[in-house]
């Protein structure tokens, strides 16, 4: 069966141009992750600082955020000096006339503040890939029941002194989807990826 008529293509033409532009209208918004390492008792940090060093994890951090946009409060960005290598990332932050750290950080891809996790996700829609909430407290507990994806969690199993934490996600992202059990030296910890 032809799409052609006797008055030629004309009418297939215009079908195929009003599709087109009717798609213009529909806008998928991009999923929106988090991403987090925690312990038992949900610490994610100690005085600015992760309370644990699994180079596993930070790998796996890197790996997953890679190509993608990465939304982090100004606290989590001065401890990730690197950030912007391969990833666009949006700050939120207060203060967005905060210096720069170091000029290759914005200069290594698309990076911008932001005022509100609402913004940031808005800004975030224009970059590479996915997003990524990446922390610190404040953006996770925000970002938590705004997320459209999955939680990517690597969960150490120890209890830890902190005073930063995730907020418990189990009455919201309780379906697993994987797990994989790993251990460094005194560390035993899964990698697990939970959706809603």
């Amino acid at each position: 069966m032809s799409l052609a008529t006797s008055k030629g293509l004309k009418p297939v033409l215009n079908l195929l141009s009003l599709a087109a532009h009717d798609l213009t209208f529909f806008f998928v918004p991009k999923l929106t992750h988090l991403i987090v390492a925690c312990s038992a008792n949900r610490v994610i940090g100690r005085a600015g600082s992760l309370p644990w060093s699994i180079p596993e994890d930070t790998q796996f951090f890197k790996r997953k955020t890679l190509g993608h946009t990465v939304i982090l409060g100004r606290d989590s960005w001065q401890d990730w000096p690197d950030a912007g290598h391969g990833r666009d990332v949006v700050l939120l932050t207060s203060r967005p006339a905060l210096p720069h750290k170091s000029e290759s950080a914005e200069a290594a891809g698309q990076f911008r503040c932001a005022g509100s996790l609402s913004e940031a996700i808005e800004v975030a829609q224009s970059y590479q890939g996915d997003i990524y909430l990446c922390g610190g407290q404040r953006v996770y507990e925000e970002g938590l029941p705004l997320a459209t994806g999955s939680l990517f969690l690597t969960l150490i199993y120890a209890h830890v002194d902190g005073d930063r934490y995730f907020p418990d996600w189990r009455g919201q992202f309780s379906r697993e989807i994987s797990r994989k059990e790993s251990c460094h030296e005194a560390w035993r910890y899964a990698f697990l990826e939970l959706g809603r």
